[in-house]
């Protein structure tokens, strides 16, 4: 599982922004968000270049590993 902190998640929209915008990876089995910690939760094997990518291009910035 790999965890990364993620800012400009603020609210349920954001969540669920982020995790289809994960989840529709071929590779990513699951997204967990956790928006009080701002940290997202990826299961599968999607390399870290193609998450970080789909997390950008929703819109919200990856700080890096949590």
């Amino acid at each position: 599982m790999l965890t990364l902190k993620v800012s400009g998640m603020t609210c349920g929209h954001c969540a669920q922004t982020v995790t289809k915008a994960l989840e529709a990876l071929p590779t990513v089995e699951r997204a967990l968000v956790d928006l009080k910690a701002g940290e997202v939760a990826i299961e599968g094997g999607a390399e870290e270049s193609a998450i970080r990518q789909a997390i950008e291009d929703a819109g919200y910035e990856v700080q890096g590993r949590a």
